[in-house]
């Protein structure tokens, strides 16, 4: 949702943060290896039931996600090692921090309801999967949602600040990440259709589908093997090795078929010979 409706907005108010923190000397991956560590504080916190600190990691595991990406434009090495070394990381941050949550849920003997983290990161790995895989079959659709990583660790938070709220916050990312993760499958699909067929048959007058791709395919099969004749190869017109009789049959056929599909172009150009150019007579 944050990244949808206010990227725009977010990225005017972090570009100058972003330059400050350039101009000091901190990287962008400073910045990603950093949020690492404080998602694993977080996490630790979060397992031990210390919620209120892990409230404090995880804003400063969030700042560190925000502001890697405007650090790393203001410095210009923005690169494609970065980017998967960001997305990475995120996927890490992401199982450390619902793996602290599932580890405190252990320490409470809450039963099943140790699955539930389990859930929604499984959820969780299922965005991010749709959104890389479209992207790398050339696919804008698979962005946006209710769910995205900005609301769930906003969500997470607010989970932490009561733990009456932890359980109950749990469920609510796992319905909203699992509605994320059907509407991005459903505009990838719709996305992907492929094209209606062409009709069978052309309009009035015109030659039929079928002819004509017979005719090309026979054309395209006796030139690749004239090709191969031209090169020393004895070749069949599908490309296989032939023996010496079956190279000589294969000449005189495609040689025959040669000549067949030029009388089909000089009949279908309206071309004639000397006698009928001379005598004034038209095609038929």
């Amino acid at each position: 949702m944050f990244d949808g409706r206010w990227r725009g907005g977010v990225d005017r108010t972090t570009r100058p943060v972003g330059q400050a923190l350039q101009r000091v000397g901190i990287s962008a991956d400073v910045l990603t290896a950093t949020g690492l560590v404080s998602a694993t504080a977080t996490a630790v916190a979060a397992a031990t039931g210390h919620f209120h600190l892990a409230i404090l990691f995880l804003i400063l595991t969030g700042m560190h996600d925000l502001l890697d990406g405007p650090v790393a434009k203001a410095s210009g090495t923005a690169s494609i090692r970065g980017a998967f070394f960001d997305s990475v990381t995120d996927r890490v941050c992401d199982a450390l921090l619902l793996g602290g949550v599932a580890w405190y849920l252990v320490s409470q003997h809450r039963g099943h309801l140790v699955l539930l983290p389990f859930g929604v990161f499984a959820v969780t790995a299922l965005i991010s999967y749709e959104r890389a895989k479209a992207e790398a079959l050339g696919i804008d659709g698979a962005k946006g949602g209710l769910m995205e990583r900005a609301e769930r660790m906003i969500l997470l938070g607010v989970g932490f600040l009561a733990t009456m709220l932890l359980v109950p916050v749990l469920w609510v990312m796992l319905v909203l990440t699992s509605l994320t993760a059907i509407g991005r499958f459903v505009r990838v699909w719709r996305a992907a259709e492929a094209p209606a067929r062409a009709p069978l048959r052309v309009r009035m007058g015109a030659t039929p589908l079928r002819g004509r791709r017979r005719e090309t395919r026979v054309d395209s099969r006796w030139r690749a093997w004239r090709e191969g004749v031209a090169s020393g190869r004895s070749v069949s017109m599908t490309g296989q090795p032939l023996g010496r009789w079956r190279a000589r049959r294969q000449e005189t056929l495609a040689s025959r078929t040669g000549r067949t599909l030029r009388e089909r172009r000089v009949r279908a150009n309206g071309r004639v010979g000397p006698s009928r150019r001379s005598s004034g007579t038209r095609p038929d």
